[in-house]
């Protein structure tokens, strides 16, 4: 049976026990009420009488005082009170002709008639006082009579009272019997009633609803502290409890797929976030070094279930170098050919699953294997690839996990695009095309560099130029020529790399920086630069150009001069060489011993 249905019977016969009981309760209301009216007719009364009494003994101090002082205030005082006791004594009068008894209202009127009088001697004695007649209007007021009628009043007045407390204590006790009974019988059915609800409901308070309900709180007070492990129990009841308890488990679930949604919330807010970070890095980088390191740090936070490498492809775009990895990735080779990855063919992010439900990638060793390639691309172009694998089951499966990927990609891309772009601009500012060494504008901010960094340390500068260069233009082509320039070149940069670098001035002219070096050691270098470009038999289009010698003068600083003069004093030592037969290496401290 459900709980309504019990608690409906209950109550429908508890409620004719109540009404019972509310009507002995309303019989003794009312017998107190009518005690509570005795007591105040007896306090209004009472009130009324005393406030005339005092009204009274007020007028007289007031006229006394205005026939005393001869003030104004004290007069209109007078009047006031006068007319305060008048509608007093109305009050009175009107109340005695509905309330009192024969003996209260003969008293009442003697307070009025008392009143009264001694009203009409205050009045003479004010008027006298105002006619000039100060002795007289004093004599009246502080007189036998005044005193008399005065004392007379506040006898009556006292009277009056004792009548009606009398009359109001007989009242009040039968009216406080009757309530007594009443509230006797009231409390009796009272008793009944609740004897019979207790026996009644005993069973679904304490058995079917109070024991249930401690229960389900224990449950509702663990789901509040988010304790979601707590088991329901199992209630199959068909009441309100059953009901309840379907209500709580549902409630239950719902909580914990909330938790689970906000868990998922609070990982993908944190990966953005962590995006945002490596983004932010990521622009700011000045070369792919510090590019591929942001890469290598954030990745593993982002997806710590992905292992993998940030591949660059090399300048022939035939092949994908690893510059970077984390979490140590296991199927992928440091460098394999662009095509053997599917996603740089296709020019999108392509997976390679271990159940064979599309062709994997042939840089995956095994094939079998769960991984993902994402290409980098910029304006079109192919420029690297992400190459993923999965250390975790699945972390490869939510779409979002996709979706961050190809975000990443795409901004790495751009940033590797604006590096390379970068250092392309670079080189061509600082780089001769043909040779590849260094150029003229460079050499003078290297100089500049030295001056401002190293002041005072030695430094050691070579001019060098081609023995009758004119020659392999005029006779085989410039092409040849292009090819000697470039053979000096290379061959001054291969010999310059472990003390300083390679430049070239102009022309047929090259100079080489070599700092912390004297002019006797740039002396040597000088000679070993020769005999390696002397010992060697250039050839070009099928034509032997033969040997190349070349010319040099050194100047070293700070002990021959200073850095401002370097290349001056170098360029002076060349043309010595040069006027000296060339093929031969001259210093500048030679030139000034023999002048």
């Amino acid at each position: 049976m459900r709980i309504t249905t019990i608690t409906n019977w209950a109550y429908g016969i508890t409620v004719v026990l109540t009404a019972l009981s509310g009507a002995s309760f309303i019989m003794s209301s009312r017998s107190a009420l009518h005690e509570r009216v005795a007591v105040e007719e007896h306090l209004t009364l009472d009130t009324l009488a005393e406030e005339l009494a005092l009204g009274a003994e007020v007028r007289s101090d007031e006229a006394r005082l205005y026939v005393m002082r001869g003030e104004e205030r004290h007069l209109q005082a007078f009047h006031a009170e006068e007319q305060t006791e008048r509608r007093r004594e109305d009050a009175a009068q009107k109340l005695g002709a509905q309330k009192l008894t024969p003996a209260e209202v003969a008293a009442l009127a003697d307070v009025a008639r008392d009143a009264e009088e001694l009203d009409k001697i205050e009045v003479a004695a004010v008027e006298a006082f105002q006619r000039g007649d100060k002795v007289a209007a004093q004599g009246v007021l502080f007189g036998a009579e005044h005193e008399r009628v005065q004392k007379a009043l506040l006898q009556t007045v006292a009277h009056f009272r004792d009548l009606t407390a009398t009359r109001a204590t007989s009242e009040l006790e039968a009216a406080r019997a009757r309530s007594d009974w009443w509230s006797l019988a009231a409390e009796i059915m009272l008793a009944v009633t609740g004897a019979l609800f207790v026996a009644v409901l005993y069973f679904v308070l304490r058995r079917r609803v109070a024991m249930p309900l401690m229960r389900m709180t224990g449950i509702v007070s663990r789901l509040a502290k988010q304790d979601y492990t707590v088991e329901l129990p199992i209630d199959r009841r068909g009441d309100e409890i059953g009901e309840m308890n379907e209500a709580i488990d549902v409630f239950r679930t719902n909580l914990i797929e909330r938790e689970r949604l906000d868990s998922e919330r609070r990982a993908d807010q944190h990966t953005k976030d962590l995006i945002l970070q490596m983004m932010h890095r990521v622009q700011a980088c000045q070369n792919q070094a510090e590019l591929t390191d942001v890469v290598v740090r954030f990745a593993p936070q982002i997806f710590p279930g992905l292992a993998g490498g940030l591949y660059i492809l090399n300048e022939g775009n035939t092949s994908l170098v690893r510059t970077g990895a984390w979490l140590d990735p296991q199927h992928s080779a440091a460098v394999f050919p662009a095509t053997a990855c599917w996603s740089m063919r296709r020019g999108r992010s392509h997976q390679s699953s271990a159940n064979g439900s599309d062709v994997p990638c042939q840089h995956l060793d095994p094939p079998g294997v769960t991984a993902l390639c994402v290409p980098l691309t910029a304006q079109g172009d192919m420029i690297g690839l992400l190459s993923l694998e999965e250390r975790d089951e699945d972390a490869l499966g939510p779409l979002g996990a996709r979706l961050y990927l190809e975000l990443i990609a795409e901004n790495v891309g751009l940033a590797i695009a604006n590096l390379q772009l970068r250092e392309k601009l670079t080189t061509l500012a600082v780089r001769d095309p043909l040779t590849g060494l260094f150029n003229r504008r460079f050499l003078e901010e290297t100089l500049q560099r030295h001056t401002r960094d190293h002041a005072g340390e030695p430094l050691v500068c070579l001019m060098i130029d081609i023995d009758h260069f004119k020659r392999f233009n005029d006779q085989f082509g410039h092409d040849a020529g292009d090819l000697v320039m470039q053979f000096v070149g290379q061959t001054l940069r291969e010999t310059c790399a472990p003390t300083g670098n390679a430049f070239r001035f102009g022309g047929e002219e090259f100079t080489a920086l070599l700092p912390f070096l004297g002019e006797q050691e740039g002396i040597e270098l000088a000679d070993t630069l020769r005999d390696k470009i002397s010992s060697v038999a250039l050839s070009h289009a099928g034509q032997i150009l033969g040997t190349v010698s070349i010319s040099v003068g050194v100047a070293a600083s700070p002990g021959e001069g200073s850095v401002e003069t370097l290349v001056t004093r170098a360029d002076a030592a060349l043309l010595q060489a040069k006027a000296e037969g060339r093929d031969r290496a001259i210093a500048a401290s030679a030139i000034h011993r023999k002048s």
